[in-house]
């Protein structure tokens, strides 16, 4: 938690300090007490905690997939609160609309008998959108999110209307139950940064989850990063530099992982199709926020490799004979990383 009087200048001027390493250490320093913050109410999820990080200090958004109980809206709200964000949950449903996402246009009346519309924001206009079991809802109520995600507004009725700023959605979705459920198109799933799942904590978390939510004091969070931080962080995380065998090992990935690129006969005839530029941006400003959440100021082919899965296995989809071979895309995505080296 941040003290009220704490001086915190080399945060403050992130992306115009003079002093851009001591912006940088001075955001490390943030980013921990972010993380240690987190922990006190999510537990053993350390690293799905990490990811969701690393696709908001990218400024892209995540994919939360997992069975129910796992914590995943606990984690949304904790996260708008100690990232100071404005927070609001959507809980999509078969009947859920467009309108119910982006708004509508009222028709009102003044005193004088004048008529207009007038423009009510839906849930969107938020900072941190939760969008919590996303597949629930029909293809129509999905795309609602399509313009928003890509382009931070929505169009009502020939106007757009811009959202706050920054604006990030954590969708949720239950691998479990698929009965009624619509799954996500290749074009949605692409505008995910990440896709983070969700496993079950080991023993020593579940027990500590246990003694600290079931007791007469429920756990609670305070805000860490002040308004404006966050956009600051992001910033400053794009002017991190970056070296030549970390890009290398990006398209190296990512080209590898398609059809048409792929340089092995036997990953040709497994994919059906793979991932497009947006997974190499990904990689790019996620192997930068890695490395700052692990108090590096620049990233590596390791960071490269461990966030293949998270970008990769949303974008990537197996052929009817590999699907046929017991082919899976995790070990499709294994072999991949250990090209790297």
């Amino acid at each position: 938690m941040v003290e009220s009087g704490e001086s915190r200048p080399a945060l403050d001027r992130f992306g115009t300090s003079a002093d851009p390493v001591a912006a940088a250490d001075a955001l490390i320093d943030r980013l921990g007490a972010v993380r240690r913050e987190i922990g006190t109410v999510i537990f053993g999820q350390q690293t799905v905690i990490d990811e969701v990080l690393t696709a908001i200090l990218s400024g892209g958004h995540a994919l939360l997939v997992g069975a129910p109980g796992l914590g995943k809206t606990l984690l949304v709200e904790t996260l708008g609160t100690v990232l100071g964000l404005g927070a609001r949950r959507v809980q999509f449903t078969p009947d859920l609309m467009p309108a119910d996402i982006t708004g509508s246009e009222i028709l009102e009346e003044d005193a004088s008998g004048r008529r207009a519309f007038r423009f009510i924001q839906g849930p969107v206009f938020t900072q941190l959108l939760m969008a919590d079991e996303i597949n629930r809802a029909s293809p129509r109520t999905q795309s609602a999110l399509l313009q928003a995600m890509q382009e931070h507004k929505v169009a009502v009725a020939g106007t757009d209307q811009p959202l706050p700023s920054p604006f990030h959605v954590l969708a949720t979705q239950n691998p479990i139950e698929q009965e009624g459920t619509y799954p996500l198109p290749e074009a949605q799933l692409d505008r995910f940064l990440l896709q983070v799942d969700l496993s079950y904590p080991d023993l020593a978390a579940e027990r500590a989850m246990l003694l600290a939510t079931t007791g007469t004091a429920r756990p609670g969070v305070e805000p860490v990063l002040a308004l404006g931080e966050l956009e600051a962080a992001q910033a400053l995380l794009r002017a991190l530099p970056i070296g030549e065998s970390v890009v290398d090992a990006i398209l190296t990935l990512v080209r590898g992982a398609r059809p048409d690129t792929a340089d092995d006969d036997s990953l040709r005839r497994s994919l059906a199709w793979g991932p497009g530029p947006r997974a190499a941006q990904a990689l790019m400003l996620a192997t930068r926020a890695r490395a700052l959440l692990d108090g590096r100021l620049s990233p590596s082919i390791d960071d490269v490799a461990a966030l293949a899965h998270p970008v990769l296995r949303h974008r990537m989809a197996l052929s009817f004979s590999a699907r046929a071979e017991g082919v899976t895309l995790s070990a499709l995505i294994d072999g991949l990383v250990r090209r790297l080296g």
